[in-house]
């Protein structure tokens, strides 16, 4: 039974890398609203459709941001609040069937959502809600499967690369211990509904936390000397992550789960490294990675889908000036660098 059970998941992990490998993904743009200063959102929903952007990640079911984009066409990942866990969690089918319908579907059409995103971050900045990130996925996904939507709107929960206890080099990747009680159940619901893990990866921060160990050139996608691991040659700290996190699920038997990239971004202000070049620098090369389907040396030729962050500046945001500067456009609509999508 053990040999079988090891078979499956190998057969799994190639159906996963090799279905729709050839399908160039679009690049999202996460849409922040911790402002004071925003556009409206009819302006804005203009505004992202005249650049091209075909996919969004909103953090959470605001309806005056969801309405303007009913009809538009624009794909559209959804953060299911933090502090909704529980209620979800503990509440029956029906319970996750009506907070569906009042909250999502009475503003935007189920055919433009791609991802429901339960919780953000949870385990870092709300470790409390922890224990109701899986049970709220279950009921959702079973109110999903009444409405014959399970299939087209994919569920998940947005982590932060903290949830590994070692990341360098990405081969000895591996989950925290201490978060496995939650982690394993998530990863066994993502692998049997065919979801993704998803992560938000800054090298930004990577960087600028340990200069020292990290060149910026390495940050940028900028190295021409290749860090070999496995056999492997890293020359971006992107990859080196996102494989760090594939090396990880397959320590706990998971080998085949897809990976989307929920948040990656790099500021054009703020601090140290921060600047509009640098910005641009990162963001085209992701941008280009993405829609070219470069994939990362652990997974070469298998597209991500990314989304960067953010789409304006966040004036309400917390901490250092830098985490208020990752915006693309100005409120006015303009570029802070050339980015072309």
């Amino acid at each position: 039974m053990g040999n079988q059970i090891i078979l499956l998941n190998l057969l799994f992990a190639l159906l996963i890398l090799f279905a729709d490998s050839t399908v160039a993904a679009p690049v999202g743009v996460c849409y922040g609203r911790v402002a004071s200063n925003l556009p409206p959102p009819s302006e804005v929903v203009n505004l992202i459709k005249s650049n091209g952007i075909s996919r969004i990640r909103l953090f959470n079911p605001d309806p005056d941001a969801l309405n303007p984009f009913s009809g538009t066409g624009i794909e559209l990942m959804i953060g299911v609040p933090n502090e909704i866990l529980p209620t979800l969690a503990n509440g029956t089918v029906s319970t996750s069937h009506e907070w569906l319908q009042t909250n999502i579907f009475s503003n935007i059409l189920p055919t433009q959502i791609r991802y429901l995103a339960v919780g953000n971050e949870v385990l870092l900045k709300d470790p409390f809600y922890s224990p109701y990130v899986v049970p709220a996925i279950l009921n959702l996904y079973e109110a999903l499967q009444t409405l014959g939507l399970s299939e087209t709107i994919k569920l998940s929960s947005s982590h932060a690369a903290s949830i590994l206890s070692s990341s360098y080099p990405p081969s000895s990747g591996a989950f925290d211990p201490n978060i496995q009680p939650v982690l394993l159940p998530l990863l066994q619901f993502l692998q049997t509904s065919g979801s993704p893990l998803m992560v938000n990866v800054y090298p930004f921060f990577s960087y600028i936390n340990n200069p020292q160990y990290i060149s910026l050139d390495y940050a940028l996608f900028r190295s021409s000397t290749p860090d070999i691991d496995q056999n492997l040659a890293y020359t971006n700290m992107f990859d080196a992550t996102v494989d760090a996190f594939v090396y990880a699920m397959e320590k706990v038997g998971f080998p085949g789960i897809p990976v989307v990239v929920t948040e990656t971004g790099w500021p054009a202000a703020g601090g140290f490294a921060a600047s509009p070049e640098n910005a641009l620098d990162y963001n085209a090369n992701i941008v280009k990675r993405t829609v070219n389907n470069f994939g990362t040396p652990k997974r070469p030729g298998v597209g991500i889908e990314v989304f960067l962050f953010d789409l304006f500046n966040e004036n309400g945001k917390n901490g250092e000036e830098y985490e208020r500067q990752f915006g693309i456009f100005g409120v006015d609509g303009t570029k802070a660098y050339d980015l072309k999508f």
